[in-house]
């Protein structure tokens, strides 16, 4: 019989249907005086007997018929749920909901999400993205995906990126302009693209050297809340940008875009996959998982 957690009901429907501890005992592989112990037990608690005992039988008493009667289908229901569950194919099915900061899913689809959907075609994604951080658990998320200075601590993180670091840009036209900076007090003199928070102040450019510290608050020319909408008005023309080079690694290759301050700009941990800490994630999330270092085992040996 698959246990379900009910030792008590499953037996005292064993005691009822065998007429016997003993043989009860033996049907659910626990001793005669385990047996006993529970059925007393219970008894104790419910204050009724439930079986008439003599040295050769034993039956139930009219009080306990009825509750036989009331818990024997539940408990089916249950046992049938409990095989029914521990028995799932492995391939994953289902959806799997990922809550993350806005435009992270379009960074991570090559190769990891087309990779996971192709793989396991049954699996659907469920990826709301928001720039405030949520309580997975709470709302419902089976992951999230943060910076890992954001995970929470009570979390089970799995890295997805490698390190990375915010740097500063700007067109080969702005520079003719307006010249590069050398230091970052000289960024009081440049204009400036700023990132509104999620929750309503401008992001002050935290640029750090040898352990010296320099919080960057410059003239803006525009705020906005996007990375991508930064990006776009950095490639204008109109200012300085402070953006992550996940962004803006082919505009860096191709010229479109210029660094600079690059020593004031260090690197830190990158993007995790977190979930709570409970012993067995749900088989689509296991999935993830398992392909995120999968992914990641094939870069270290490239």
């Amino acid at each position: 019989m698959h246990r379900t957690g009910l030792t008590e009901l499953e037996v005292i429907l064993a005691v009822a249907h065998r007429q016997s501890f003993r043989a009860a005992a033996r049907e659910l592989g626990m001793s005669a005086t385990a047996v006993s112990n529970a059925v007393a037990g219970l008894e104790t608690r419910l204050k009724v007997r439930l079986f008439n005992r003599s040295t050769r039988s034993v039956a139930l008493t009219e009080a306990g018929q009825r509750y036989v009667e009331r818990i024997a289908p539940a408990l089916a229901e249950i046992q049938r749920a409990s095989e029914e569950i521990s028995t799932q194919p492995d391939v994953p099915t289902g959806t799997l909901r990922i809550n993350a900061p806005p435009e992270t899913a379009s960074l991570l689809f090559e190769p990891l999400l087309r990779e996971y959907l192709q793989r396991y075609p049954q699996m659907r994604l469920d990826i709301a993205t928001e720039a405030r951080m949520v309580d997975i658990v709470a709302e419902g998320f089976d992951a999230g995906i943060r910076l890992a200075e954001s995970v929470p601590q009570d979390m089970i993180a799995v890295p997805i990126t490698t390190d990375v670091r915010m740097m500063i840009v700007g067109t080969p036209e702005y520079f003719a302009t307006y010249g590069k900076p050398q230091s970052p007090d000289d960024l009081k003199n440049h204009y400036g693209v700023g990132m509104r928070m999620s929750h309503g102040g401008i992001y002050h450019w935290e640029l750090e050297r040898h352990q010296q510290k320099f919080a960057v608050n410059m003239p803006k020319r525009v705020v906005l809340s996007e990375m991508r909408a930064i990006h776009q008005a950095a490639r204008s023309g109109i200012g300085l940008a402070f953006i992550s080079e996940w962004f803006i690694s082919e505009d860096l290759a191709s010229g479109k875009l210029v660094s600079v301050l690059d020593e004031w700009c260090p690197y830190f941990d990158g993007l995790r996959l977190y979930y709570p800490g409970r012993r067995h994630p749900p088989a689509g999330l296991k999935a993830l998982i398992e392909l995120i270092r999968e992914i990641r085992d094939r870069k270290t040996v490239a």
